[in-house]
């Protein structure tokens, strides 16, 4: 199972600033090793962004998105205490769910 999601938000003056840094390999399958043979690829390919439950974001990556990926976005409103959510999902099947509180 990956890290977890290191998640930051912060509100001021009716917006809300979102940091996000997610842990993952993402090999898109181009890539040979030390012996030539391909590496499969392993991406995330679906993220899903809430605030206090509703989607406020939702993203399709594929394998181009380089290793460990960042996200800033700013949204409108939101407010200290508010839960943000962030889901994903990669091309194995494997999920994960991280949360936060804005600041």
């Amino acid at each position: 199972m990956a890290e977890p999601t290191r998640i930051r938000a912060q509100a001021q003056a009716g917006k809300t600033t979102v940091r996000v840094l997610m842990s993952h390999e993402m090999e898109s399958g181009h890539r040979k090793d030390g012996s030539g043979k391909t590496v499969p690829s392993w991406f995330i390919q679906e993220v899903t962004i809430s605030l206090n439950g509703k989607v406020i974001l939702d993203i399709d990556f594929g394998p181009s998105v380089s290793k460990n990926p960042y996200l800033q976005f700013v949204i409108k409103g939101g407010k200290a205490g508010d839960k943000l959510s962030l889901s994903w999902k990669d091309n194995k099947g494997q999920t994960r769910t991280d949360e936060a509180s804005v600041t």
